[in-house]
């Protein structure tokens, strides 16, 4: 069973460029998947938290590629808050992992590639739920 300390934060290649920069993520080289799915969460009012949520298969990777915000991770044991401020890094969440985002600034852009086509069965809202699957599983 998967913990918090399985989730990554990966540096994105970083190509400098006076005209822009230019990052890169590819599967299989910075994310440990196959890309099934892509999504992305913007127009965050205030004080709103997103996620709050595991999945049983997927795996996920964010992005915050505009703006701020923070991940909050937990296996149900420990809890890690890791925030993405920069588009060359990224959050790699492996299955079986609470997450919630929170904490967005103005005009923040995450990006989201997930592992597994959408499934609702795959989802667990109820973090009691979530804690007796872990229970379960171990």
């Amino acid at each position: 069973m998967m913990k918090v300390n399985d989730c990554k934060l990966i540096e994105l290649p970083k190509i400098v460029d006076v005209r822009g920069n230019l990052s890169i993520i590819e599967q299989f080289k910075q994310i440990p998947f196959d890309i099934k799915r892509v999504h992305w969460i913007y127009d965050v009012p205030g004080g709103i938290e997103r996620g709050g949520h595991a999945f049983k298969e997927n795996e996920e990777f964010i992005v915050a590629l505009s703006g701020s915000f923070d991940v909050e991770v937990d296996d149900g044991e420990k809890k890690q808050t890791v925030q993405l401020s920069r588009s060359y890094y990224g959050l790699y969440i492996p299955k079986g992992i609470w997450r919630a985002m929170n904490n967005f600034s103005t005009n923040s852009l995450a990006l989201v590639l997930s592992s597994t086509d959408y499934d609702e069965k795959d989802y667990m809202y109820d973090y009691q739920e979530f804690i007796n699957w872990r229970g379960g599983q171990e």
